[in-house]
């Protein structure tokens, strides 16, 4: 059987889904699966001529299975996400099987009147979803997906790999940082409002540590570094902590700065299983400084992961200080992220589990 990833809109400056299709196809490939990708380009032609050009594209293959990536941005400016739900439509009218990948697997926070009713639009949809498709695949295990229904039978959880090059690389070489000073990674922010909280909460933690540890180094990587850690420099500028802002850099070069670290601190609400900038320190061998929640599973907590309360303002700084003050408990953590990251999230294992799940497709209907 023939497999097709479906995306919708293409985010910028980077596209973690996109990108997580690539490495999937990638090890998928290895595994003797072909994979491809086609994006439904709404957001460039309109909704009309981008499904005139997604019915061209697919014509003659009712022997494919489709995998739509639902995010709601995905499909729609706003998060009102119904038109996901024809798109599935259009795909299954020729008798092909799909599956649906869930990414974003729950409704946008907030108590605005819009907010309440784009939350209620996003579970309808993805109900909908769930309901016509052949496979549902979560980053999150069942009893996390609280809006799931009951009789949906055809599930596989499936957590994300961290969108790196072999990221095993940087387990080679690691220093220790009685050798220099203390680096502290931070992969990604957010962007407003929640960045200006994320720079705070950094700010509090690395200059705690470095009361207590001495000079450090906070790298910034990723989206929004420029911005979040031009903000952060500021905030830490009567502090022993530098920070170092390197924005967006390859995936490569993510690789090497993430080897040059210590630790990962991860603030961008509680950790979870779909967090690929969480677990990119996982998937590195770095010990990972992050808060606790409702979406953390045994794969998490077995990973070198130093949980601290959720909404927790004042428990990373000391956190960071124990990791990086004793030796032996931060070459434990690291050793528990690289065994996580070979057991739950390294893309060959991310690949053997989406074989097995679709072998499922390829049973004959009844």
């Amino acid at each position: 059987m023939e497999y097709i990833a479906i995306l919708g809109r293409r985010e910028e400056p980077t596209d973690g889904v996109q990108d997580y299709c690539n490495y999937l196809k990638d090890a998928l490939a290895r595994d003797g699966i072909n994979l491809t990708a086609i994006q439904v380009r709404w957001a460039e032609l309109g909704w009309k001529a981008s499904r005139r050009e997604l019915l061209k594209a697919i014509e003659g293959k009712q022997s494919t299975c489709f995998l739509l990536q639902y995010t709601a941005l995905g499909w729609s400016r706003r998060g009102f996400a119904l038109p996901a739900v024809g798109i599935l439509k259009l795909l299954k009218k020729n008798g092909a099987r799909c599956a649906i990948v869930f990414h974003d697997p729950d409704g946008y926070a907030g108590d605005r009147v819009v907010d309440r009713f784009r939350r209620r639009v996003q579970e309808y949809a993805m109900k909908q979803l769930a309901r016509l498709s052949d496979l549902v695949i979560f980053t999150l295990p069942r009893e996390k997906i609280l809006w799931l229904p009951k009789e949906t039978a055809n599930f596989a959880f499936i957590p994300v790999g961290a969108n790196l090059p072999a990221p095993e690389r940087a387990w080679e070489g690691k220093r220790e940082a009685a050798s220099s000073k203390p680096v502290v990674a931070v992969f990604s922010l957010s962007p407003e409002p929640l960045r200006t909280k994320e720079v705070k909460l950094i700010a509090e933690a690395a200059k705690y540590a470095a009361q207590n540890v001495g000079p450090l180094e906070v790298l910034v990587i990723g989206r929004y570094s420029e911005s979040g850690g031009e903000e952060l420099r500021r905030q830490l500028s009567s502090s022993a902590a530098e920070v170092k802002v390197l924005g967006l850099i390859s995936a490569d070069d993510v690789v090497n700065a993430l080897q040059s670290s210590d630790v990962m601190l991860f603030v961008r609400g509680p950790i979870s299983s779909r967090r690929g900038s969480a677990l990119a320190g996982i998937a590195c061998g770095l010990p990972v400084v992050a808060q606790n929640g409702l979406e953390v599973t045994p794969q998490i907590t077995e990973a070198g992961v130093v949980l601290v309360p959720e909404r927790s303002t004042d428990e990373f700084g000391p956190a960071l200080v124990r990791v990086l003050t004793d030796p032996a408990y931060r070459a434990s953590l690291a050793q528990r992220s690289r065994d996580a990251q070979s057991r739950y999230f390294s893309w060959s294992v991310i690949a053997r589990q989406y074989a097995q799940a679709l072998r499922t497709l390829d049973a004959p209907r009844e």
